[in-house]
């Protein structure tokens, strides 16, 4: 049992560190069971889809896995929870010296002043999402809907 639990945090690791490098923020279990990720052609061996949702409900129990559908074909992939990009998020607020200022979603995700951060380019469901972390805390007001959406930082 304990190997079979060492098994399930590799893999567990595995998706994520793979999820952050090629910055993946969904799977569609298809696809991914045909992905390197599952599939290693060079050896003829693939991991079982039933031990790939295995895997991904670890995953989910964790808080870094939400499925899309009922029928668990397709998830989003939290490799970095909302919690923690809105941390990085406040982190360069600071740094840079935004607090009481307003930004707009768009100048966060693809502002000239964000392609250095590493939440630059990130899928604007998910940047909502440490946004509204932030606003939890007190640190934030997100404001506006669609394309006027915008974000006063304290």
């Amino acid at each position: 049992m304990e190997t079979r639990q060492k098994q399930l945090a590799a893999w567990c690791s595995l998706v994520l560190e793979y999820c952050r490098h090629h910055r993946l923020y969904a799977l569609d279990l298809q696809e991914a069971q045909e992905s390197v990720l599952f599939n290693n052609r060079q050896i003829q061996r693939k991991l079982p889809s039933e031990v790939v949702i295995i895997v991904l409900e670890e995953l989910r129990k964790k808080g870094n896995v939400e499925w899309q559908d009922k029928g668990k074909n397709r998830c989003l992939v939290l490799w970095r929870r909302p919690e923690e990009w809105g941390n990085l998020l406040y982190q360069w607020v600071i740094k840079v010296g935004l607090t009481n200022t307003v930004c707009t979603l768009y100048e966060l995700v693809n502002g000239e002043d964000t392609v250095k951060e590493e939440f630059h380019g990130l899928e604007e469901w998910l940047m909502l999402r440490a946004l509204q972390c932030l606003q939890d805390e007190g640190k934030a007001e997100v404001f506006g809907v669609g394309e006027g959406q915008g974000v006063k930082f304290f």
